[in-house]
């Protein structure tokens, strides 16, 4: 277990860490308070401020495609950076906009500027941390997840204030926490190769080219190079990874909305599934990883993660049957069961989409990837509300079992794509023809 909390990708690695909890801390202070912000200091309404908040979601969907076609062309180091002194300089013109054009432009940049951040963190690390990629990715979501606690901490206390000062200072200490972040990742060196290949080691020959009329692997493309928008296998991947993250909408926002309209549960106990996953992603996110090793044991997640999904949304259903204790159990252990569905899917969807992706154009293929996270974090709430929820109990029993299919469809489609992948890879030097 030791050797499981040191960073792969040594003093680099353990700098990009420390910067993206930094970041995170920002994020949950700003997350905590920017509905209020919006409402009783600039004044939106209710329609003005759904479309501030849909239109960035939109615009954050952008971003992770842009940073893996970028990544491909420029330095990582040098476009995190430069994502994060963006976001720094739209976030603090909220401090002087009020005209609600300027505010949309305002927040949806910063939200293109955040999803962009994040696709080039992940790109940093499967270069610095190699196979052990799974690793850092757990070190990456504990981090994550103890900065938003903080960052939601300190926000609790300007809230408690609630002037127009409080807010404008947790908007700073947001931007203070890009500037931060920036100067931290600054101190990195670049990670080697482009597009993510790793360079042969010394003394190692060269793979020889694929001999006339050879299958070339999923997702090849002409001379140009390979695209992720003309590979149907790798899109189709992507597609089906969008209902694989919708863990986080149900925990977020299904199960707090599913107590209020239609338990007996008190409103008491919203925080404590906030509490229940930040303690358990921290807690148990390493070791989690340690148990799904490799692209095959990731693409086994996938279906536990669908189980385990169809499992939280019938307990979501069987809460409106009994009293007070009775719905409170349910749905606690739903938090529990979507929290589990979150450590999984934290380790399988990058592994796959990493070694699902040719080697020499993972950069763009991995910004393809991070539009399924974005994508659900725009369509998973006005799922939920819109279709699930007004359908009562049945509503969670179809998504749950709904989820449960997809992750087996994505499941078999992975293990397809593995095979073909790895019967297309040149042989070893030496091996035997």
């Amino acid at each position: 277990m030791a050797q499981l909390r040191r960073p792969p990708g040594g003093r680099d690695a353990r700098i990009m860490l420390l910067a993206q909890s930094l970041d995170r801390a920002g994020t949950g202070v700003w997350a905590a308070a920017c509905v209020l912000y919006f409402t009783f200091v600039i004044g939106l309404d209710a329609g003005q401020l759904g479309l501030l908040l849909g239109a960035s979601g939109v615009a954050g969907i952008a971003g992770s495609p842009l940073a893996g076609h970028l990544a491909d062309r420029f330095p990582v180091r040098s476009l995190l950076i430069g994502a994060h002194l963006l976001r720094l300089v739209t976030l603090c013109l909220l401090l002087v906009v009020s005209d609600f054009a300027l505010l949309l432009a305002a927040v949806a940049v910063t939200h293109l500027g955040d999803r962009a951040a994040k696709t080039l963190e992940m790109l940093f690390a499967t270069r610095v941390a190699g196979e052990r990629r799974a690793t850092y990715q757990a070190l990456s979501r504990s981090s994550a997840n103890a900065g938003y606690a903080l960052g939601a901490g300190l926000a609790a206390i300007g809230l408690a204030v609630g002037t127009r000062g409080a807010y404008h200072v947790l908007i700073l200490a947001n931007a203070l926490s890009f500037l931060v972040a920036a100067a931290l990742v600054w101190r990195t060196r670049e990670p080697r190769g482009r597009g993510l290949v790793a360079p042969p080691a010394a003394g190692a020959a060269a793979p020889a080219a694929a001999p006339a009329g050879a299958p070339k692997a999923p997702g090849a493309a002409p001379a140009g190079g390979p695209s992720p928008w003309r590979d149907r296998g790798y899109l189709r991947f992507v597609l089906l990874d969008i209902p694989m993250n919708l863990d986080d909408s149900i925990l977020g926002i299904g199960i707090p909305l599913w107590l209020v309209s239609r338990t007996s549960a008190p409103h008491e106990l919203i925080p404590a599934f906030l509490v229940i996953n930040t303690v358990l992603v921290v807690v148990l996110q390493l070791r989690v990883s340690a148990r799904v090793p490799g692209p095959r044991r990731a693409a086994g997640a996938v279906a536990l993660y669908g189980m385990t999904t169809l499992l939280c949304c019938a307990l979501l259903a069987a809460a409106t049957g009994g009293g007070a204790w009775g719905a409170s159990a349910a749905l606690l252990a739903a938090a529990v069961l979507a929290t589990a569905a979150e450590l999984m899917r934290s380790v399988s969807s990058w592994e796959l989409a990493v070694s699902l992706a040719p080697p020499e154009a993972r950069a763009s293929y991995l910004g393809v990837a991070g539009m399924a996270q974005s994508v659900q974090k725009t369509a998973g709430p006005l799922l939920l509300t819109g279709v699930v929820m007004v359908a009562g109990p049945a509503g969670w029993i179809a998504l749950g079992a709904a989820v449960a299919g997809l992750s087996l469809a994505q499941r078999r489609a992975s293990l397809r794509r593995l095979d073909a992948l790895a019967a297309a890879a040149p042989a070893p030097a030496g091996a035997p023809a």
